[in-house]
């Protein structure tokens, strides 16, 4: 059980000891989350050999080698379509995110005839069965385990003000597992220090010159549409907006009635589904608005930049219990493709998040490059 952060060499380390068994007669599976992944480590992988193989067969992704040891690179997706043959080592690739079942019903049976080994290899991913496992590997009573720990700057071919420059731009929980590679409880949410900085009152409207900025998530049934009110130059949280079950001309009457009263310098508003015509229709009226769309490459960014915020005490929030229970219950998962899905807990929200961030994110980014047209 192998334990690590991002770039410290995982799959460089798998296929060294996958060759090694291979060279030696053995039969090898490779087993990683996708069948992108599948895809990717079978070209490093025959990248590495330079044809120095006796047989290859692509549609099967197998390569044997002389002496008659043979590795194969599977998709862990379906655990029932690994069933079946006897190996001498198994790899688990990004181990954390394949499902129990790959290992349990599926690699271990077909290791028990040959007394085979398992290699299992990954970034932590909250403490779940791969945690479960690792945690064996510590255990000086379970001799059949052993587990390792290594984090990205154990890696001598990073520069440690590489790891350094991650730090300062990802949310502390992210850089310990993904860089740290610890094994966090589960609970921990994206967003700390949530309490201690909501000690704002609601402001009435801004003081003499300073800037303001919006942020805005549309919805309208099921969802609610979210307006948060930042001063930027005092990094405050001053003005909080929640409503729904009212028609986009309401919506957008309302929005225009705050903006009258606080006249931010942009409305950083969400563009998808219907927030681009809710836009037009905004800029129509010349009201500031900037329009951003959230997709799976500018979420993390968004998000990470409000997680930071807070982590570092850069924005004071409104004492707003709506708020505080959104922010406390919004969940990351980290992806077998290594991006991040975030979002709120089954049967939750998340308008005033997004609305916080888009008006963060507005603070951070200025006037540069902004276009209301």
């Amino acid at each position: 059980m192998v334990a690590c952060g991002r770039r410290f060499g995982k799959t460089e380390t798998g296929k060294i000891l996958a060759i090694e068994r291979a060279l030696g007669g053995r039969v090898v599976w490779w087993i990683s989350p996708t069948y992108r992944m599948a895809q990717d480590v079978w070209r490093s992988l025959r990248a590495t050999l330079a044809g120095a193989w006796t047989e290859k067969n692509e549609s099967m992704r197998e390569i044997t080698l002389p002496g008659g040891g043979l590795i194969r690179v599977r998709s862990g997706h379906d655990p029932d379509a690994l069933r079946g043959s006897g190996l001498d080592l198994a790899v688990l690739d990004e181990a954390a995110y394949l499902h129990p079942d790959v290992w349990a019903a599926a690699i271990r049976p077909a290791l028990a005839d040959r007394r085979g080994e398992a290699l299992f290899l990954s970034s932590p991913n909250g403490r779940n069965w791969f945690w479960s496992l690792y945690m064996r590997g510590q255990n000086a009573a379970q001799a059949e385990w052993k587990s390792w720990r290594f984090p990205t700057a154990a890696n001598p071919l990073i520069a440690a003000s590489e790891v350094e420059a991650a730090r300062e731009h990802v949310p502390e929980r992210t850089f310990r597992q993904e860089y740290l590679a610890e094994f966090l409880d589960d609970a921990a949410g994206v967003f700390r220090r949530v309490e201690s900085t909501a000690t704002g009152a609601p402001e009435d409207g801004p003081q003499p010159g300073e800037r303001i900025i919006f942020g805005v998530d549309w919805g309208r049934d099921g969802d609610f549409t979210a307006i948060a009110v930042i001063a930027a130059d005092r990094r405050r949280l001053v003005a909080l907006e929640r409503f729904n079950e009212i028609g986009w001309a309401l919506q957008r009457g309302r929005l225009a009635a705050l903006a009258a009263r606080w006249g931010p310098e942009a409305i950083w508003a969400e563009a998808n589904s219907i927030g681009g015509p809710n836009i037009e229709a905004l800029q129509a009226e010349g009201l500031p608005v900037v329009a951003f769309t959230t997709t799976a490459s500018s979420k993390g960014p968004l998000i990470d930049g409000l997680a930071l915020a807070l982590e570092r005490g850069d924005l004071t929030l409104l004492a707003d219990p709506v708020l505080i229970a959104e922010l406390q219950a919004y969940a990351l998962d980290r992806l077998p493709s290594g991006r991040f899905r975030y979002g709120a807990p089954p049967g939750m929200h998340d308008d005033t998040v997004i609305a916080l961030a888009l008006a963060w994110h507005g603070v951070q980014a200025g006037s540069a490059g902004i276009s209301f047209v």
